[in-house]
């Protein structure tokens, strides 16, 4: 039975994530399928890009609010919170949530590059490091316009701040943790590859937050 309820929570979290948000959206109040246009990614990036604030706010929101639900299904499981089991079955949740916004099977398995779902995943996983990244990564996106500069720059510096955390709090760092946050770190930039050969080549889009559509 305990076998059966896990894997039950793993299949939800995958669905959880492969709810499209910035297709839906996208298509049903504005006509617009977002993969067309723009970087034909489904994110709230190019949601901001292509269709403006008004859908990109809920797109982020339901992205990060379906990562933030898959990790908090741990809670429906038979194991003892907080121990490495416990542990263990947060991570498979944030991985098969992510590949599911990623891989939705809601929408042709073509989503998006899973930043607001890893935000949310890590809303409930791991916070302070979560909220220096961001801090980082607006800072980046402020000074150069790049959304994809700055989610780089955030993601190569989430494992330190993992770290200082664990050092600085905890005065213990652990193992677990800090190879999930490189994991983290080296899926985010996979992801944006293609953004980072646009940068050297001075091609990347710029983003303006209040530009006016």
């Amino acid at each position: 039975m305990e076998v059966v309820i896990i894997v039950s929570l793993i299949v939800t979290a995958y669905l959880l994530g492969s709810i499209p948000s910035a297709v839906w959206i996208g298509k049903r109040f504005y006509g617009v399928d977002v993969r067309e246009h723009g970087s034909k990614n489904a994110g709230a990036t190019n949601v901001l890009r292509v269709l403006g604030r008004r859908a990109a706010v809920p797109v982020f929101a339901i992205d990060a609010a379906k990562g933030y639900a898959a990790v908090m299904l741990s809670f429906l499981s038979p194991l003892t919170p907080y121990g490495e089991p416990f542990f263990n079955l947060r991570i498979a949740l944030i991985v098969v949530a992510v590949a599911g916004h990623i891989f939705p099977i809601f929408a042709g398995f073509r989503g998006g590059k899973g930043v607001a779902t890893i935000s949310g995943c890590l809303i409930a996983m791991s916070p302070v490091p979560l909220l220096c990244s961001f801090a980082a990564f607006a800072i980046v996106f402020l000074i150069t316009h790049y959304v994809s500069l700055g989610s780089i720059v955030a993601a190569l510096l989430f494992p330190l701040f993992t770290f200082v955390k664990f050092y600085l709090f905890e005065r213990e760092v652990s193992p677990t943790m800090m190879i999930f946050s490189v994991i983290v770190a080296a899926v985010l930039i996979f992801m944006h590859r293609k953004n980072f050969r646009r940068l050297k080549e001075g091609t990347e889009s710029k983003t303006y937050l209040f530009k006016k559509r």
